[in-house]
C-alpha cells in the first residue's frame, strides 16, 4: 500500500497542511514538530506524489545542474551533492549541459527551462560569471545557485577561500626548500584559475622571490592539457623543482611526463595539485593537494537553491572550509 501523506499526518499527530510545509522546507514550523514530522517520513518511507505536489504547489520540483567543465572528476563530485539533495528534499535533478563562450548557453538554458518547466538552477563554474547568462536568469525571475562565483554580492551558493588555500600549499613547497616552483594556470574564463594564480604569486612576493613568467604555463584543468604543460616547464633550461597543477587532473598530467621522462616524484620533482579529486589518491605517488569538499559544495549549493525557490531572498552564499592535504607527491629538493 502506497503511504499517503494523511498517513503521515496522523502518525505525526499534526494537520496535512503541517507536513506540507515540513516537505516543502516552508517557514512557520516548530524544529520540534519538524524533526517529528521527519521522522514519520522516514520510518514510513513515504514519497510524494509529485503530480499533486506540483499542482497543489505550482512548481515543477525540478532543479536543473548548468555546466560546462573539463574535468570530469570535479562534475562527477558536484553532481553527486547536487542528486543528494534533490533527493533529501524530493527533487527531481535534470543535468544540463551547455556550450560556453559561442553566445549558445543561454538559448540552451531557456529551451530547458521551457521543456521541463525548471525550478532553478546550480551553476557551475564558467558559467556562474558568465553575465549575460546570470542577467538573463534574472530577468525571467529563474532561481539560481553559483559554486565558487567570482561576485559574491547578492547571489546565493557556496565559496571557498581559493585564495588563502593556495598560499597555504605554497607555504609547504617553500618550508621544504623549494625556490624555483612552476604554476599551471586554469582556463582564464573560470574564477578559480585567477584565484589560484593570485595565490601563487603572493606568496612568491612574501618569501622575497620573484615572480618568473617562464615559470607559468597555461592551462585547461584537463589531463591533457597538463601533460602539455608539463613538457613546456620541464623543457626549460633550469627546469622547477616543483611544480603546482591549478587542479588535480592537471596533476596527474604532470606525474605522467615525469614518470615519462625517469623523473622520480617526490625526489627529483615535488607535484600538487587542488580539489582533492578521487584522482589525487588512485595515482602513484599520491598527490598533494587541497581538499575542498566538493561533493558538500554541491549539496550544499541546491539547498540554499531550494530555499529560495520556497522563500525569495532566504538563501545565502556559504563559505565552505578547505583542508591541505600531504601526501607522497612532495619532499624536500634533492641536491
Amino acid at each position: 500500500m502506497r503511504v499517503r501523506l494523511e498517513d503521515v499526518a496522523e502518525a505525526a499527530g499534526v494537520s496535512m497542511k503541517t507536513v506540507s510545509r515540513v516537505l516543502n522546507q516552508e517557514p512557520r514550523v516548530s524544529e520540534q514538530t519538524r524533526r517529528r514530522v521527519q521522522e514519520v517520513v522516514d520510518r514510513l518511507h513515504y514519497k510524494p506524489n509529485l503530480s499533486a505536489r506540483s499542482l497543489a504547489s505550482r512548481r515543477t520540483f525540478v532543479v536543473a545542474l548548468a555546466y560546462d567543465n573539463p574535468s570530469r572528476n570535479y562534475l562527477m563530485q558536484i553532481q553527486g551533492g547536487v542528486l543528494e539533495a534533490c533527493r533529501e528534499r524530493h527533487y527531481t535533478l535534470v543535468l544540463a549541459p551547455v556550450t560556453y563562450g559561442e553566445g549558445r548557453a543561454i538559448a540552451e538554458l531557456r529551451e530547458l527551462a521551457n521543456q521541463h518547466g525548471v525550478d532553478g538552477f546550480v551553476l557551475t563554474p564558467p558559467l556562474t560569471d558568465d553575465m549575460e547568462l546570470l542577467g538573463f536568469l534574472d530577468d525571467a525571475a529563474l532561481p539560481f545557485a553559483s559554486i565558487a562565483p567570482r561576485t559574491h554580492r547578492g547571489r546565493i551558493g557556496v565559496t571557498v577561500d581559493e585564495h588563502a588555500a593556495v598560499c597555504e600549499l605554497m607555504h609547504h613547497l617553500l618550508a621544504l626548500g623549494h625556490r624555483r616552483i612552476g604554476h599551471i594556470k586554469g582556463p582564464p574564463t573560470h574564477g578559480a584559475a585567477e584565484w589560484r594564480h593570485a595565490g601563487y604569486r603572493e606568496t612568491l612576493r612574501e618569501a622575497g622571490i620573484a615572480y618568473d613568467p617562464a615559470l607559468v604555463a597555461k592551462g585547461e584543468f584537463t589531463f591533457e592539457s597538463g601533460v602539455a604543460a608539463a613538457n613546456q616547464l620541464l623543457d626549460l633550461p633550469e627546469p622547477p623543482t616543483a611544480i603546482f597543477a591549478g587542479n588535480d587532473d592537471m596533476a596527474a598530467g604532470v606525474i605522467r611526463v615525469a614518470g615519462e621522462r625517469g623523473l622520480r616524484i617526490p625526489q627529483q620533482l615535488s607535484v600538487c595539485g587542488f580539489d582533492d579529486t578521487p584522482i589525487s589518491r588512485h595515482i602513484f605517488p599520491s598527490l598533494t593537494t587541497v581538499r575542498q569538499p566538493t561533493r558538500d559544495m554541491g549539496r550544499t549549493a541546491t539547498l540554499e537553491l531550494i530555499k529560495t525557490i520556497h522563500t525569495p531572498d532566504s538563501g545565502a552564499m556559504v563559505q565552505m572550509p578547505y583542508a591541505l592535504q600531504l601526501r607522497e607527491s612532495t619532499a624536500a629538493p634533492s641536491t
